[in-house]
């Protein structure tokens, strides 16, 4: 029997945290929980510790740790809190393989001490490369660090591409589900509400993730992620809108073959391959039908309506810290609509602007991507009317 796999997942609360967690308890053989991180759900945080038993748990929350502390104190389970514990722990030598799967810009620093300290990366948290994917991908190439996407359209990529590492791309097909308002003009998101925005046709996702792929702004961030992630130049990134979400995403090689991974819409497969990669381990998950699926159509995504997109491939054609301005003014604004503060239609609005005042930095360091940071999440609060 081989060697248990030792897994820290960041962001254990969330949708892929519960859900890798799933996939560890059906595979006890194959690996073990050793550091466990949510931000404020302490409860679930608590009982997530007591079912896996890890060797360490930290909370986000600086002042929910004594109330974390008091309940796994009898465990024997170590217990810290904040964003420096974060970055210290994944730095741990028992850990074999950090899942980043926390929401947003808080990813990026415990990503670079995990890479640093050479851990493979089960990456979900797509921001990181967003935001530093220069900077990420330099790190992890110098320390010999692998990073497996979790994203099921990165997954379908890199599965595509299992024996073809040699092979170049002429192209990668990015599919897209379009999300709750596919077909919709921009008559038709007007009054748009969030209870509307967050109904996704095929997926269930935290909130922030639901209302980006509403925007299609997740989708702009998976193709900034892929440039990184399989080194491409933005005319070599396509995006498709594929209603069933059947098809998860394409390689297109240069004699001109396709190759697809298909399967349901479910995190869990592409979860499991990243963290047992390069092996892939039986699964009861459910099996996709063709019978059940006798259409599959794809469609050219509305620029105009959904301009999130668009602007994700500006900032992407012009490089430096641009990508990291979109990824703050976006979670300004996506926070901002969600606290019913701005409209629907006002989220591009707030990321254009932002993008156009803040200053441009041709060749960022980690400096310049938190000066950056900072200065679009004050330009997009202002222009959000919330500073």
């Amino acid at each position: 029997m081989t060697e248990k796999k030792k897994i820290a997942i960041l962001g254990s609360t969330g949708s892929i945290g519960t859900q890798a967690l799933d996939v560890i308890s059906q595979n006890k053989e194959h690996f073990a929980v050793e550091v466990l991180a949510a931000g404020r759900n302490v409860e679930l945080l608590v009982a997530q510790a007591l079912a896996f038993r890890p060797n360490v748990v930290v909370i986000g929350d600086k002042e929910k740790l004594q109330w974390v502390k008091d309940r796994l104190f009898d465990e024997g389970i170590k217990v810290y809190a904040g964003p420096e514990a974060l970055e210290q722990v994944v730095e741990m030598e028992e850990i074999d393989t950090v899942l980043t799967a926390m929401v947003g810009y808080a990813g990026l620093k415990p990503t670079i001490s995990a890479i640093n300290a050479g851990k493979a990366i089960a990456l979900a948290n797509k921001e990181t490369l967003v935001v530093a994917g220069e900077l990420i991908t330099k790190i992890a190439r110098e320390k010999a660090v692998n990073i497996y996407p979790v994203d099921s359209e990165h997954s379908a990529i890199f599965q595509c591409l299992a024996g073809e590492f040699h092979n170049p791309i002429e192209k990668i097909i990015l599919t897209a589900s379009g999300g709750p308002f596919r077909g919709k003009k921009l008559e038709d998101l007007l009054h748009i509400k969030k209870e509307q925005a967050l109904k996704h046709p095929n997926w269930t996702m935290g909130a922030k993730i639901t209302i980006d792929s509403a925007t299609l702004m997740n989708k702009g961030l998976e193709v900034i992620e892929a440039k990184w992630l399989f080194h491409l130049k933005p005319n070599q990134i396509e995006v498709v809108v594929h209603p069933q979400s059947i098809v998860h995403s394409l390689v297109q090689f240069t004699d001109g073959s396709i190759k697809a991974q298909l399967g349901l819409p479910d995190m869990k497969l592409p979860i499991q391959y990243a963290l047992a990669y390069p092996n892939r381990l039986k699964s009861d998950f459910p099996r996709f039908d063709f019978l059940n699926y006798p259409n599959l159509t794809f469609e050219k995504p509305d620029l105009e309506t959904f301009r999130c997109l668009r602007l994700a491939f500006d900032v992407l054609e012009k490089g430096g810290n641009m990508s990291c301005v979109l990824n703050a003014a976006n979670e300004v604004a996506v926070a901002a609509f969600l606290e019913d503060k701005i409209e629907f239609l006002q989220i591009p609005e707030i990321i254009e602007k932002t993008i156009v005042k803040a200053h441009f930095v041709a060749k960022p360091n980690l400096d310049d991507y938190i000066n950056s940071n900072t200065e679009a999440r004050r330009l997009a609060s202002e222009f959000a009317g919330i500073w």
